[in-house]
């Protein structure tokens, strides 16, 4: 059973920086890409940022700047640094990543989710 465990989430005022942290765990034979969305409320879930297995990055222009993406492939192990975090930020966050099973071949996989929420 392969799985995603999300960390890092909570309440911070604007401002401030959370860093997010996603582990892939179970029998996994490689990660490709990996990467972060969230889903503010009421709204469709979107892409903020990902980082290909050769950590090519690529953010959304709504954390350019602010957000940075990085992974320790060790670890298997997927990070988000937010900072000058602003209220509009406020979503619960994702994680996803390409798993290489072996013979079931690249499995899309999800995080449970993680909220973080910014105060004004």
């Amino acid at each position: 059973q392969v799985q995603l465990l999300e960390s890092g989430g909570g309440l911070v005022q604007a401002g401030g920086s959370l860093r997010l942290s996603c582990a892939a765990s179970g029998s996994i034979f490689a990660i490709d890409a990996m990467g972060w969305y969230r889903q503010p409320p009421g709204k469709l879930r979107e892409l903020v940022a990902s980082i290909t297995s050769g950590d090519s990055t690529n953010y959304a222009d709504s954390g350019k700047g602010r957000f940075t993406i990085s992974r320790d492939n060790a670890k298997n192990t997927v990070y988000l640094q937010m900072n000058s975090l602003k209220p509009e930020d406020t979503a619960v966050y994702y994680c996803n990543a390409d798993l290489y099973l072996g013979t079931p071949g690249y499995v899309e996989v999800w995080g449970q989710g993680t909220l973080v929420t910014v105060s004004s």
